[in-house]
This record gives structure tokens, C-alpha cells and sequence, in this order.
């Protein structure tokens, strides 16, 4: 497949990706890497940045290659060390076993390639090239959630991959639906990574939206359905009361998949779209890369389309009917019909549609309430006339006072006159 990056107009290039990159954009990640460091001579230390709290890469070689590969939500660099041509042996000093590190690139992850002098601000992991001048490939992370793992490996917590492995993501979710986990809203289900590596915010809603699931059903409820039933495929005649087994060929069985997939089936299918796309995949930032993206969304993000919050603070976007399983106290917002770009973020003020105030009978509760408010309201009232009195009295007290103390100045003026 051919890949599309963008050239810079200063000449870098890169591969960038909005928040929370899911597991296309780390898939493509992956390609970029490969597409760029094939043939590419690296040397030297790995160095980190002062400010990052991720580990140091212990690993320094003075010839060594990068490749790249993707599983779900992370991506796996390898450092091969390459003998000297010509003593075909190694220094002393340098890697002789290549070396992986996991990255998980969280909210901003990225990586880039570019020339020494142009490495870009937020840079926390570098890898230098061997000529002159040098090259380095950055990983780019400018909120400091993601992570490098060195001599790490995939995730043991992390399921198969949607992708790129989905006969064994199939079978991982069909054979735990006891677990749990399967008793929350399907929209929380698919972010488990445990059981969809790969799937995030905009993958969810997309894929909810095509297959038409309200996305607070209880998720058993839907993957139920897609265990396989060992009678299901036994018909018996009424007539002979003889049973046949339907024949289904392999190519049968693909285009029914195609022509009418089911849940599990478009977490496969859906994020292979995006890869085909190229690019970026979901990059708001670049919006002249990112069109084919924005024409390519039904949902997430969609004028007409609803969102709210799920139970873990994400918003999740929607059409018709939430489901039973929805938060309380749901306020369902949708998404503005006028000419608004999608790339603005779903945590930005939409407008919210206003609640009716439920119209309150007329009946003994009500009557009783009004009882209330107006006795509420007598007390207060005999409350504050006593106020008011105490007040009255203190007043008239300080005025007799004063007259007093001017009666008793003018008395003594008098006496001081001579005869």
C-alpha cells in the first residue's frame, strides 16, 4: 500500500496525530518509521530528555538500523546492531543483541523525522543517524503521557490486535463473555483494551452507529448473539423428520460477513478504512491532510448527531435512543447543524437542549406544600416584627438618653452665670 506523509515545508517530515491516537494511527506510526529509516545507518547513544520521567534506553552501538511494527495500541521499535564491513566484528562498547522498546504514545504521542538542527520542541526520546549531517528520528510526545518500555514486549494485559489478528480477538471475546466486564454499556466495553486492543473514542462511535446499537446496552446482550450454537446449523424436515446440515461455502461465509458484519466484525473492518486512507488518519491539527478523514466520519463529531458522558467521563457520540444502561441524569447534547468544523473538540461548549420542567399536579402534596410555605412564611414574618420592635425600643431608649444628657448642660450653664 502506498503511504502518504506530509512534507513540511521546511522540509520535515513527520507523522503526527491528534489526542488520543488509537490503533490505526499507531499502525501508521509504524509505517512511517519504516518508510523513512529503511536503509538509514543510526549511531551512537539514545538519548533522553532532562525532563521527561520516562526510563534511559540503555543502548549505544556506533552502527545500527530501526524497524518498526504495530499491535493494537502500541508500537514496537527494534535496534539491530550492524557489524563493521570491513573487521566484521563489533567494539567492545557497542549492543551485540538487538534491542526492543514498547512505546504508548497516551494523549500526543508522535514520532518525527528531521535534520539536527531542526528537532522539534517536546522531543523526549532521540535517535541519531550516522552521517554527516545527522538526521534524528524524535519521538514527540507534548503532553508527557506516553511511555517507552526498553527490552519490553507487547502488553500482557492488552488483547489480540483488531487488525491484524482478529481471529484471535474473535475468539478472546466470545470465550470471557462471563467476565464482568461484559456487564457494562457496550460503548464502555469497546475502549477495554483487554478485549479490543486497538479501539478508542472515534473508532466506538463509528462503529456503534454502523452496526445500529444504542450505545448503553449491556454488552453481553449484544455479544450473545454472536456465540455460535451447535444446533444452529441442524434444520429438520417436517415431512421425513430427517435432519440436513446447510453447506456454506468459505467464499459464502466471507461475503455474508461483508455484506452484513456484525459488531466484532466492523472492529476488524473499520480501522483497516482508516489505514487505507493513508495519512494521518484523525489529525485536526492539519486540516489539509485531514479531509478525507473529516468525509469519511458518520459519526463522531457529526452535525445532527447526539453525545453525552459515559460512565467513565468520556463522551461518546450517538444517534437515536442512548439505551437503558445510560448515566443518570443523562443530558443528551447534539452536535450543531451549521457549518462548524468537526475538528473542534468534543469537550468544547455544545449547545444542550432544555429540559422541560415536569408540570406539577394539583392534589394533597401540593396542597400540603403550600400549608408549608405559608407557615414558612408567617414565622419569618412575626420574627422579624419582633426585630423591628426590639429595634423601635432601642431607638426611642437613646433619644430619651440624649435629651437627658442635653437637659443636664443647660442646667449647668445656667449656674455658671455670674449674678
Amino acid at each position: 500500500m502506498e503511504i502518504m506523509f506530509i512534507m513540511h515545508v521546511k522540509g520535515i517530515l513527520r507523522c503526527h496525530f491528534s489526542e488520543m491516537p488509537e490503533g490505526p494511527e499507531l499502525h501508521l506510526a509504524s509505517q512511517f518509521v519504516n518508510h523513512f529509516c529503511a536503509g538509514v545507518v543510526f549511531s551512537g547513544k539514545v538519548k533522553k530528555s532532562d525532563v521527561s520521567k520516562n526510563v534511559e534506553v540503555p543502548f549505544a552501538c556506533d552502527s545500527y538500523s530501526i524497524t518498526a511494527c504495530s499491535r493494537g495500541k502500541e508500537v514496537r521499535l527494534r535496534l539491530t546492531p550492524i557489524k563493521d564491513e570491513e573487521s566484521k566484528e563489533m567494539k567492545p562498547t557497542d549492543a551485540s543483541q538487538p534491542m526492543d522498546i514498547i512505546f504508548r504514545f497516551g494523549m500526543s504521542g508522535f514520532f518525527r523525522f528531521t535534520s539536527e538542527n531542526e528537532i522539534p520542541k517536546h522531543s523526549h526520546l532521540l535517535f541519531y543517524t550516522k552521517e554527516k549531517p545527522r538526521r534524528v528520528l524524535s519521538f514527540v510526545d507534548i503532553r508527557r503521557f506516553g511511555s517507552w518500555e526498553p527490552n519490553g514486549s507487547w502488553q500482557a494485559d492488552r488483547g489480540p490486535c483488531v487488525m491484524f489478528e482478529y481471529p484471535e480477538f474473535r475468539s478472546n471475546v466470545l470465550a470471557n463473555l462471563s467476565d464482568k466486564a461484559f456487564d457494562k454499556p457496550i460503548c464502555e466495553v469497546l475502549l477495554n483494551q483487554k478485549y479490543f486492543n486497538g479501539i478508542g473514542n472515534y473508532l466506538r462511535a463509528e462503529i456503534l452507529y454502523r452496526v445500529k446499537i444504542p450505545p448503553f446496552v449491556k454488552a453481553r446482550t449484544v455479544l450473545d448473539n454472536l456465540l455460535p450454537k451447535s444446533k444452529a446449523n441442524v434444520e429438520v424436515k417436517a415431512e421425513d423428520n430427517q435432519c440436513q446440515t446447510p453447506e456454506i461455502t468459505l467464499s459464502k461465509k466471507i461475503k455474508q460477513k461483508k455484506e452484513r458484519p456484525d459488531i466484532l466484525d466492523l472492529c476488524h473492518f473499520v480501522p483497516l478504512e482508516v489505514v487505507k486512507m493513508g495519512g494521518k488518519g484523525y489529525d485536526p491539527e492539519q486540516s489539509n491532510d485531514y479531509s478525507s478523514f473529516k468525509g469519511w466520519l458518520q459519526c463522531y463529531c457529526v452535525p445532527g448527531m447526539n453525545s453525552t458522558r459515559d460512565h467513565n467521563g468520556r463522551t461518546i457520540w450517538f444517534q437515536g435512543d442512548p439505551g437503558p444502561l445510560a448515566p443518570k441524569g443523562l443530558k443528551s447534547r447534539r452536535k450543531k447543524t451549521n457549518k462548524q468544523n468537526v475538528e473542534d473538540s468534543d469537550e468544547k461548549p455544545i449547545v444542550e437542549k432544555e429540559e422541560k420542567k415536569p408540570k406539577r399536579k394539583k392534589g394533597k402534596d401540593t396542597e400540603r406544600e403550600k400549608d408549608e410555605v405559608s407557615e414558612e412564611y408567617e414565622s419569618e414574618k412575626l420574627h422579624t416584627d419582633k426585630k423591628r420592635t426590639e429595634l423601635e425600643n432601642e431607638e426611642a431608649a437613646a433619644a430619651v438618653k440624649k435629651g437627658s444628657r442635653k437637659m443636664n448642660l443647660r442646667s449647668r450653664k445656667v449656674k455658671s452665670k455670674p449674678s
